[in-house]
Order: C-alpha cells, then sequence, then structure tokens
C-alpha cells in the first residue's frame, strides 16, 4: 500500500499512515479550511487497508487541537476504524489539557474500540 504521510502546519495535522512500518498517527492541530476535503484521502486509505489490515492497529492521535468540522472527521475515521479487527486507539493528551481528555473519552463512548490514554 502507499504510504501516507503529510507535514504538519499550523492548521494541518501530521499524518503518517504507514502499513509496513505499522505507523498509524494523526498529530498536531487539526483546522484545516475544508476539512472533507482534506480527509478525504485518509479515509478512503483506510477504507483500503480495512480489506488487508495488519493483525493489530495501533492508531495513535496526539492533537493540539481541533475544531467542529474535524471532530466529525474524526470520528469518521474511528467509525472506520471501528470494522478493523484488532484495532486500539492510543488517545495522546497533555497532561493539563482536560478538554483534550474529555474529547477523547466521549470518542471513545461513541465507538466500539478499545481506547488507551497517554499523557504527555
Amino acid at each position: 500500500m502507499d504510504i501516507i504521510q503529510l507535514d504538519g502546519t499550523e492548521d494541518t495535522p501530521k499524518i503518517i499512515l504507514n502499513k509496513e512500518q505499522e505507523l498509524f498517527e494523526i498529530s498536531g492541530r487539526s483546522l484545516p479550511e475544508d476539512s472533507a476535503e482534506f480527509y478525504a484521502p485518509i479515509l478512503e486509505w483506510l477504507t483500503r487497508y480495512k480489506d488487508d489490515a495488519n493483525s493489530e492497529t495501533r492508531f495513535h492521535f496526539k492533537l493540539e487541537y481541533f475544531n467542529t468540522a474535524s471532530s466529525k472527521l474524526i470520528l469518521d475515521i474511528l467509525s472506520v476504524l471501528e470494522d478493523i479487527e484488532g484495532t486500539i486507539i492510543v488517545w495522546y493528551y497533555h497532561e493539563d489539557d482536560e478538554d483534550m481528555e474529555e474529547a477523547g473519552e466521549e470518542f471513545s463512548d461513541l465507538v466500539d474500540i478499545d481506547f488507551e490514554f497517554e499523557t504527555y
């Protein structure tokens, strides 16, 4: 599978989707001008990955901030991941960031995937 690797900017997160190296990460800030357009290739990649997924998929979310439009796309990503057996979400949040911790907890309530919460 192709590798998706995007450097983060002030408005878009860093994205790594690498099946062979088992690297799956979204990190940084997510407030792209058009969230649906930005996340479309990620959703397409995950949909293809679902058909030939690794036995375990540890997907790392290390977001500092995301806007409302991004939250819907994050939920869309989690919905695709929910269909992949062996998926674990690792949700990182700064130890002083209760909002990001609560966001992860809310997402974990909306999907049937194991979540691990890590502070940094």
